[in-house]
């Protein structure tokens, strides 16, 4: 389905969203569809909310933000983000890295908590009550528990799928699979399309298996400027011009109007930047049938 009714069909207002990728496979065109929609007060939640993130809090998306780590990477600070916590307009939820894939990786087994050692002699479970101690019935070590993630929706990016939903992602990981497995519902949003028979041939790479899918979207670039590895790469010069717009009000809105508000779907947004093929378009560097070109 288009992603317009993708969204409309299985993002709430109120819901808790997580939109996965690690770095890799961000889908910014289902962040933006989100803002042209106007959903609210909704909980986001990932592991690295960078830009998008930014986005949809400067948007008035968010009502909470659930998260480890939150910047524009290699650049600096989330400008929007920052300025909705120092104004406390946003809540926040805090976790170590692998304290959020713990809290996905039990989702996903339904469980109603993980163990981990990471969080001896941090601050975090001061700040963040939701972390608890245990002591190990087995051991009688000192642990702590993060609670189970389990999302409304989850929407990751892939290369490809077929018409089921039978996702496959090469390149970099991030906890898309566990994301995905932990929610009730999921939205794929991929560069292609291919017959059922593609996916058949190569297994491994199915990520997303169709049995948890609610919607397929194709939306190509629909990552940028984060990348599809194979397809195009990552927008840096982007994410540089990022910290400049997002630390002015005037100049992020004016961004939301351009290329957010102002245009219907992905395909327009691609028209507005007609350069950005001939600039990020990946080489071809092939390896059983799939490319790893950047």
């Amino acid at each position: 389905m288009s992603l317009r009714d993708a969204v409309a069909r299985n993002v709430r207002d109120g819901d808790v969203v997580v939109i996965e990728g690690f770095t890799h496979l961000i889908s910014f065109a289902a962040g933006h569809e989100i803002i042209r929609q106007r959903r609210r007060d909704l909980t986001l939640c990932r592991l690295t909310p960078d830009l998008i993130y930014d986005q949809m809090i400067a948007a008035g998306c968010a009502k909470k933000l659930v998260f480890s780590w939150a910047g524009n990477p290699g650049v600096g600070s989330l400008h929007a983000f920052r300025r909705a916590v120092e104004g406390r307009t946003l809540e926040i939820e805090e976790y170590s890295h692998f304290g959020m894939v713990a809290r996905f990786a039990a989702g996903a087994a339904r469980l109603p908590f993980w163990t981990l050692r990471d969080y001896a002699g941090t601050d975090l479970p001061k700040a963040n009550p939701r972390i608890k101690s245990v002591t190990c019935p087995y051991t009688g070590e000192a642990l702590a528990t993060v609670p189970a993630l389990n999302p409304d929706v989850t929407i990751v990016h892939a290369q490809r799928a077929d018409a089921q939903g039978n996702a496959q992602i090469w390149g970099l990981l991030g906890v898309q699979k566990e994301a995905a497995f932990a929610s009730e519902r999921v939205i794929v949003v991929v560069e292609e399309l291919v017959d059922e028979r593609v996916i058949r041939s190569d297994p491994n790479r199915t990520l997303i298996p169709a049995a948890i899918v609610s919607a397929v979207v194709v939306e190509p670039w629909g990552a940028h400027p984060s990348y599809a590895q194979g397809y195009y790469d990552r927008d840096n010069d982007f994410y540089v011009g990022w910290e400049e717009i997002s630390r002015d009000r005037a100049e992020l809105a004016h961004y939301l109007d351009e290329f957010v508000y102002g245009v219907q779907d992905r395909a327009e947004y691609m028209e507005k930047q007609p350069r950005l093929l001939e600039r990020l378009k990946a080489g071809e560097q092939r390896c059983a049938g799939v490319n790893y070109g950047f």
